[in-house]
């Protein structure tokens, strides 16, 4: 792989064995002892291949279920393919699930370090950046409450805070739009802008079309698992608009 490209997918394809009827009782489950052994299988990705270039922002569109959250699961190593290559040159910072790790019983503060350790920042390097963690996510008065006492909206803003300072060279962004006010979200597209000029790479998941087309440099389209379209973010955002 090329020392300019930053992610290589050959080939790639992942299914899920989806069963037709979830038995909810025990008689249920009598009852029905062959049917629930029945199963569909779903493919989520189909024999997809594609390259991010180092420094890229990379865009990923398409209706739910296209494959979208699956395909960045398995660049993230959530997943495994059932069949392809994945290459990945660099260090993968994932921003899928925001705050998985932290403990309701524990304050903002502890919070920060148990999941900043998770993404694999150093007890020096989080002790280093934690002041800048709590001012971008606006929870200096609420820092040492426990974080079971907040709210959704702040516990995303605090995940948000910790993930972007992780400095990674590579970020996997799912939805990420979709956390906070406006202001807040007007915040995450200034690191946006701070990530294109810092050169770091860049592949995000996201239904806000206008943001894509505005951010990234180019768009992928898929669609039922299958790469519709790559290329222009422009003419790309327009298919999937158009699409029906």
């Amino acid at each position: 792989m090329s020392q300019q490209t930053a992610i290589k997918v050959e080939n790639l394809s992942k299914s899920f064995m989806i069963p037709h009827k979830i038995s909810d009782t025990f008689r249920e489950r009598l009852i029905h002892f062959e049917w629930k052994k029945k199963y569909f299988l779903l493919e989520a990705l189909k024999d997809i291949s594609f390259e991010v270039r180092q420094g890229e922002f990379f865009g990923i569109i398409g209706s739910n279920g296209s494959g979208k959250s699956t395909l960045l699961k398995i660049l993230a190593g959530i997943y495994t393919p059932d069949r392809g290559k994945l290459t990945i040159n660099g260090e993968v910072s994932p921003f899928l699930e925001l705050g998985v790790g932290f403990n309701p019983e524990l304050s903002g503060r502890d919070n920060i370090f148990l999941n900043a350790t998770i993404l694999g920042l150093s007890g020096r390097e989080i002790r280093s950046k934690f002041d800048s963690i709590v001012d971008f996510s606006e929870m200096e008065r609420f820092i040492d409450q426990k974080l079971k006492n907040y709210s959704s909206g702040m516990q995303v803003r605090l995940a948000f805070a910790i993930a972007i300072h992780a400095n990674r060279g590579i970020l996997l962004m799912d939805e990420v739009l979709a956390v906070g006010d406006a202001s807040f979200q007007k915040k995450c597209l200034e690191v946006f802008n701070r990530y294109k000029n810092d050169g770091k790479t860049v592949v995000l998941v996201s239904h806000d079309i206008a943001t894509v087309g505005r951010s990234c440099d180019r768009v992928m389209l898929l669609r039922k698992g299958e790469i519709a379209r790559t290329g222009n973010p422009e003419e790309v955002c327009s298919e999937y608009l158009h699409q029906g």
